[in-house]
C-alpha cells in the first residue's frame, strides 16, 4: 500500500513537473518562431541572402536552431515553425519584414510606404563620401600592412570572430573595403543595436529643426499620473528612464517579449513601471529606444511624413538612399535593433559624428549634437553617452580614451577615432556567446598601420 502511495506520489510530481515545462516552453515558442521567421525574412528579403547560408550561421543556435522554416518567394514571406509554435512574417516594399501577431495580416498589406522619398542623384556618378566614386589618395596609411589585416579578418576568419564585411576609412576615404564571397558593397547588413545611433541621429535633426526639446518631459500620456511623467528624452537616449527593463537575450525577458510578440513595441515599453528616479541609474534598454522612436513619429505629424522624414532630413543627405529602417507591427520605427544598411552607409553614418554633424559640407545634426552624444551619461561611469559606447572606462585600455562606437548585438560595430581620423566598420555574426570578436587586438593592428 505505501509502495503505492510512493508511486503515485512520484507520478503526481512527475506529472506536475511536465506541466509545469510544457508551460514554460509554450511561452518560448512565440520568440523561438518569431526570432527565426523574422530574420530569415529580413535576411532573405532585404538583404538578398541565401535562406541555408542563414539557417547555418545567424540562426544556428540555441532552440532556434531547430526551427523548421518555409519562405514564400511569390508572396515574400516566412513560416517558423518549433513543436506545436509557428510564427508568420511577412515582407512589405519600405517597411522591410514585420512579424504577424495580433493585428489581422491584411490590414498590414494594406499599408503602403510614401512614395518620392528616393535622392536627386545616383551615387554611382558622383565622388565619395555622397556617392561611390573612391578617390586615390595617400592619406598616410600603410595599405599594404592592411590589405594582410583584411585578409586575416574576412579569409582567415582571425581575430576569432566570422565577419562579413570589413571597412576602414582614414581621414574621410576608404582604405580597406573587404566582404566574403556571399557579400558585397551593396548587401544590406543588419545593425542590430547600432540602430540605437540611427535614433540618436534622427532625434538631432528634429533638435535642429526646433521640433524637439530632450530635456523637457517627453509629455507622453500614458505616463502623466505618476513619476515617470518627469522622464526627458535625454533620459530615454542615455538609458537613465528609471524604467523597469530585463536586457536579457537569452531567455523570456522584456526584450525578447517586446521584439517577437508584440506588435508596438514602444507601447509595450511605455507600461513598464518605474523602478529608479529618472536620471538616476543607468540600464541598458531597447526599449527606452522604440520609446524614442515612438516621439519622434508623434512629433513628425503624421505618417506619411515621418517615413519619409528618415530619408529627406538624413539618409539622403549622407549617401544612404538605401537604408531599410524596419517598423513594428504599429508601423513605429524598431529604433533599438532593426536597420539595414551597407558597409559603406555605416562608415558615412560614422563619417557623419567624426566630422561634428556635417556631411559633405551640409550640417545635418544639430551644433553641439555630438558632444552632446559623446558626454558620459552621469551614472554610466563613462561607458555610455546618448546611443553611442565610450571608451572612457577604458573598457578597451589599449584603444584610445576618445574612441566611441556603435556596437550590436552580435558583433557589428562603428569604431571612431577621431585622434587617429579612422573609423573601422565590421559586420558579421560574432555574438558573445559564441566567443566573440577579439576587436581590441583587431583595432590594435589597425592603429599600428597608421604612420
Amino acid at each position: 500500500m505505501n509502495g503505492k502511495k510512493i508511486l503515485y506520489g512520484v507520478l503526481s510530481l512527475l506529472a506536475v513537473l511536465i506541466l509545469i515545462a510544457a508551460i514554460y516552453i509554450n511561452s518560448l515558442l512565440p520568440i523561438i518562431t518569431g526570432y527565426a521567421a523574422k530574420n530569415l525574412c529580413s535576411a532573405v528579403f532585404v538583404s538578398g541572402r541565401q535562406a541555408e547560408e542563414v539557417e547555418s550561421n545567424d540562426l544556428y543556435f540555441s532552440f532556434i536552431k531547430y526551427t523548421r522554416n518555409y519562405i514564400d518567394y511569390k508572396n515574400k514571406c516566412v513560416y517558423s515553425h518549433f513543436l506545436w509554435g509557428k510564427s508568420k512574417a511577412i515582407y512589405r516594399e519600405g517597411f522591410g519584414s514585420t512579424l504577424v501577431r495580433e493585428i489581422p495580416e491584411e490590414t498590414l498589406w494594406s499599408q503602403k510606404y510614401p512614395m518620392g522619398t528616393g535622392p536627386s542623384y545616383s551615387r554611382d556618378t558622383i565622388m565619395w563620401p555622397l556617392g561611390d566614386i573612391i578617390p586615390d589618395s595617400a592619406t598616410g596609411i600603410d595599405r599594404k600592412a592592411l590589405d594582410e589585416i583584411t585578409e586575416k579578418l574576412i579569409s582567415g576568419n582571425g581575430y576569432k570572430g566570422n565577419a562579413y564585411a570589413f571597412l576602414v576609412l582614414h581621414k574621410g576615404i576608404p582604405v580597406s573595403e573587404a566582404y566574403k564571397p556571399q557579400f558585397n558593397r551593396n548587401t544590406r547588413f543588419l545593425s542590430w543595436s547600432m540602430a540605437k545611433s540611427f535614433t540618436n541621429a534622427l532625434a538631432g535633426v528634429m533638435v535642429r529643426q526646433g521640433r524637439l526639446d530632450i530635456n523637457q518631459p517627453a509629455g507622453l500620456p500614458e505616463w502623466k499620473d505618476d513619476g515617470r511623467s518627469k522622464i526627458t528624452l535625454n533620459d530615454l537616449l542615455q538609458m537613465q528612464s528609471g524604467l523597469d527593463w530585463n536586457e536579457d537575450y537569452g531567455n523570456r525577458s522584456d526584450v525578447t517579449l517586446m521584439l517577437y510578440c508584440k506588435d508596438d513595441l514602444a507601447g509595450f515599453a511605455l507600461e513598464k513601471p518605474e523602478k529608479q528616479k529618472a536620471g538616476s541609474f543607468w540600464n541598458y534598454s531597447s526599449g527606452s529606444a522604440n520609446i524614442a522612436s515612438y516621439i519622434i513619429r508623434k512629433r513628425a505629424g503624421n505618417d506619411s511624413v515621418y517615413y519619409s522624414f528618415a530619408y529627406t532630413e538624413l539618409f539622403n543627405k549622407t549617401g544612404m538612399p538605401d537604408v531599410i529602417f524596419e517598423v513594428d507591427a504599429s508601423g513605429t520605427w524598431i529604433g533599438s535593433s532593426y536597420l539595414y544598411a551597407t558597409a559603406r552607409d555605416y562608415a558615412r553614418f560614422g563619417l557623419l559624428y567624426r566630422n561634428d554633424g556635417v556631411f559633405n559640407g551640409q550640417r545635418i545634426l544639430p551644433e553641439g549634437w555630438v558632444e552632446y552624444s559623446l558626454s558620459s551619461a552621469s551614472a554610466s561611469s563613462g561607458d555610455y553617452g546618448s546611443c553611442f559606447w565610450l571608451n572612457r572606462s577604458r573598457e578597451m585600455p589599449s584603444l584610445p580614451e576618445d574612441m566611441y562606437a556603435c556596437e550590436g548585438h552580435d558583433g557589428q560595430r562603428i569604431f571612431i577615432m577621431p585622434t587617429q581620423d579612422l573609423i573601422v566598420v565590421i559586420l558579421g555574426y560574432s555574438p558573445k556567446s559564441r566567443g566573440g570578436m577579439d576587436f581590441e587586438m583587431l583595432l590594435k593592428d589597425v592603429l599600428a598601420t597608421v604612420e
